[in-house]
């Protein structure tokens, strides 16, 4: 009788990449125990679902052929290649007919989620940032593609094949919608001289409509546009969502336009949102080059909640690898939101599920769990010049790969886009139908 207590996996060397694909694959996409060996004659002894990660096979176990990478330390420049399998396209051919794969899925994986390109010298943008069209998912078509997820299940597919018998538990998918709040307030809370300075703007483009708008929030006879907050309560009411807040919470600066942290309304606002959701840090833009500012705006922002701040997403989606990720742990942030693309919508990490940073300079895994977003909304409007219906069909494509991998799908949305006025108009509705296909 077949030993159905986990999978043991032959692998002629254990090493940090190693241990840390295969936990990813089988402890945090396909749920299923795993035993790692270096051991053959202990492997070949066995009765139960095996097989061998490595250059050569053992018996006729089944087989997939490293390409290497994972026995490797360092980060090496090279030409990714691609080979199709099954209609999807994997990296790394290893060009052996007895391999389970014409390719090495793990090496794949690791290459993916680790970020491998991002350690390799890039031209930055303006903000300092890896941008989508650099990386190697849009060169070879797959950055809307979950890929590490469909590797995981092409590779539960081979492995049920060849042992019947063995289960492995059923994901479900999930939802988790977050928000950035760069400007709490459109027109109200930013004092005398921001909003004389705001007047004068208006009245230089002759925005008539925006004087006559900021008059009557600030004489208190209209809301302020950006006030959202009660129409999202309303939404997690609806459809019983668990949101997150990214509330930047720094000094003003050229990019760093929210309400001053002293004002008592603002820090209400925190403090009431904080009631019925979880708030985490949105680190001001010049945090990312200066650590001290993130430990200050960190521990302001707990004094306000009163509570622990462990989760965070850079404002800008500024990520340099792996220095904003070790500053962040340094910190005593434990979860990350920030891995996704400001240009374009989908995968940057080929996944669509949380795991830890792996650190690629210091071959190690770390505790920070990383939570990759799929869309946010000033992708789809200001990057891809998307309309509204444009932008709702976009999103029904990405819902439905996560669906297919029983994923967890993280929009990034402001509370300014909820507004139905200026350049938002029409993507309320938006939002709005992502929630709907979210909770089918």
């Amino acid at each position: 009788m077949i030993d159905m207590d986990g999978l043991l996996i032959y692998v002629p060397k254990l090493t940090p990449r190693v241990r840390y694909v295969f936990r990813l694959v089988f402890h945090d996409l396909l749920w299923v125990k795993h035993e790692l060996t270096t051991d053959a004659d202990f492997f070949k002894a066995a009765d139960r679902p095996k097989f061998v990660y490595a250059d050569q096979p053992i018996d006729d176990t089944l087989f997939f052929k490293s390409h290497g990478l994972l026995f490797e330390k360092g980060v090496n420049s090279f030409d990714l290649e691609a080979v199709d399998f099954l209609g999807e396209k994997g990296f790394f051919p290893v060009y052996e007919k007895l391999s389970a794969t014409p390719f090495d899925l793990f090496s794949s994986m690791f290459y993916l989620v680790s970020r491998y390109e991002e350690y390799l010298p890039y031209k930055p943008d303006h903000h300092g940032r890896f941008t989508a069209h650099l990386s190697q998912s849009v060169t070879h078509g797959i950055l809307e593609k979950p890929m590490v997820n469909i590797w995981a299940q092409q590779l539960k597919q081979l492995i049920i094949a060849r042992y019947a018998g063995f289960a492995f538990p059923e994901r479900k998918f999930r939802f988790t919608p977050t928000y950035d709040i760069d400007t709490a307030f459109a027109y109200s809370q930013k004092g005398l001289v921001r909003s004389l300075g705001s007047y004068y703007l208006d009245l230089k483009a002759f925005d008539f409509a925006g004087v006559m708008q900021r008059t009557r929030v600030l004489l208190g006879r209209e809301s302020d546009p950006f006030d959202t907050y009660d129409l999202q309560l309303s939404y997690q009411k609806k459809y019983n969502l668990h949101p997150i807040y990214f509330f930047l919470f720094g000094h003003y600066g050229q990019f760093d336009k929210n309400i001053n942290t002293r004002n008592r309304t603002f820090r209400f606002l925190i403090k009431k949102i904080g009631d019925y959701a979880k708030i985490g840090i949105h680190p001001s833009y010049l945090s990312n080059d200066d650590p001290s500012m993130l430990t200050y705006e960190i521990d302001n922002l707990e004094k306000v909640t009163n509570k622990e701040v462990s989760s965070s997403r850079q404002h800008f989606l500024r990520l340099n690898l792996p220095t904003t990720y070790r500053n962040l742990i340094e910190n005593g942030i434990t979860d990350d939101y920030t891995m996704g693309y400001a240009a374009l919508p989908g995968f940057r990490a080929g996944i669509c599920n949380s795991h830890n940073f792996y650190d690629l300079d210091l071959e190690a895994e770390t505790k920070l769990r990383i939570h990759p977003i799929t869309v946010m909304e000033g992708s789809l409007k200001d990057y891809m010049d998307l309309t509204p219906a444009d932008a709702i069909h976009k999103i029904s494509a990405l819902m439905d790969a996560v669906k297919a991998v029983n994923g967890n799908f993280i929009s990034l949305w402001h509370n300014e886009s909820l507004s139905e006025q200026k350049r938002w108009v029409g993507w309320r509705r938006v939002y709005e139908a992502l929630l709907e296909m979210a909770h089918e």
